[in-house]
Order: structure tokens, then sequence, then C-alpha cells
């Protein structure tokens, strides 16, 4: 990432979206009552889920998620990352949100909010993500 007049800002922008995301977080959790996990938010916005939390703001949040990014993109001049072809995001999707369902839960929720007020499932659910994403990128170096 470049920021004008930063030349390596890569720990800068690292540490800015770390904040900005506990500040999110903080502000979701004593604001709204709730916890900032995306997958349940995303559940709640397509009707796959019961929440306090009402269908208009899941989907400002949802929507919000990739604005935020673009934004980002379009302020720092940074090139807009490749994806990979459309199915293959909708196949990682599906198996991300499978994935989520079966872990009661997902990175942001259980990880950012869970793990900051010690809860031991979430605890146990970011050691798991974890382990399977060192893992995964172990065995994609071996492979390529």
């Amino acid at each position: 990432m470049s920021l004008p007049g930063f030349p390596d800002a890569a720990p800068l922008a690292g540490l800015t979206g770390g904040l900005l995301i506990g500040l999110a977080a903080a502000i979701m959790l004593l604001g709204a009552g709730r916890i900032a996990g995306v997958s349940g938010i995303a559940a709640r916005a397509f009707g796959l889920a019961d929440s306090s939390m009402p269908r208009t703001g899941a989907w400002a949040f949802v929507i919000g998620l990739p604005l935020g990014a673009l934004i980002v993109t379009r302020l720092t001049d940074t090139p807009a990352p490749s994806f990979a072809a459309p199915i293959t995001l909708v196949i990682a999707g599906l198996i991300v949100g499978i994935g989520t369902r079966l872990g009661s839960g997902c990175t942001s929720g259980h990880g950012v909010c869970g793990m900051s007020r010690l809860s031991q499932r979430s605890l146990v659910a970011t050691a798991t993500f974890m382990i399977t994403g060192f893992a995964t990128v172990a065995l994609m170096n071996a492979a390529f």
C-alpha cells in the first residue's frame, strides 16, 4: 500500500486497519449491544438468521465492507486487488459460509470480539482457524 508521503506504509496501514476494526467492534458492542460477527450479520441480511439487528442495518454493514475497501484504494492510489474468477469466488464463499455455520461464527466474531472477551469457545475456534490457515498455506506452497 502506498500512502502519499509514506514510501513504505504497510506497517502504518496494518496498524490503522487493526485500530479501525477494533474501534468498529467496540462501537457495535457498546452501541448496539451485539457482536460484530460478519457471518452472522451477513446471514441476517439474507434472511438466514434471526437477530435483533434490523435487516437494513445488516445490509448497510455488508455493503460497507467492500465499499470501504474501494474508498481506501481510490484515496491512496492503491491498485485494486485482482481476484480469482467469479465462479471460484462463489465456491470459496460457499465453503467459508459452511465453515462459519459449523464453527458457530467467523474470524471477526470469534477472533476479534470473542478473544477480547476471553471466550473459551472463541479461543478454540480462533486457534482452529489459525492452524487450518497455516496448514493450507504450507500445503499450497509445497504443491506449487
